[in-house]
């Protein structure tokens, strides 16, 4: 295995992903996943999505952070298949105001 190889596998190793939830004041909901929660966070605030930004969905309410690509991209498809109630219960076990939990990262 040459160097490179290494610092790739390396790279990929410590490389973290998380699934998370965005409302809109009106409590519409987005789910996605990423493995830079503040740049993707960015882009739906600067409108760069054109759902989130269509729907003004901005507040990050609720995140999980995952060990892998895999299972990030399987727990995102686990909560967009889970009924609008349950997304709510999730969210409100660890955000029962649905405060933005992002609020001071770009200031």
């Amino acid at each position: 295995m040459g160097r490179t190889e290494r610092r790739c596998r390396i790279g990929l190793v410590m490389r973290r992903f998380y699934v998370y939830l965005l409302a809109s004041h009106s409590r519409r909901l987005y789910i996605g996943v990423t493995n830079d929660l503040l740049r993707r966070l960015a882009e739906h605030r600067e409108g760069r999505c054109e759902f989130t930004s269509r729907y003004r969905i901005t507040r990050l309410v609720h995140y999980e952070y995952v060990a892998d690509a895999m299972s990030a991209i399987t727990r995102e498809k686990q909560l967009k298949g889970w009924l609008r109630r349950r997304k709510i219960e999730l969210i409100e076990r660890t955000n029962p105001f649905w405060e933005d939990l992002a609020a001071d990262w770009f200031r």
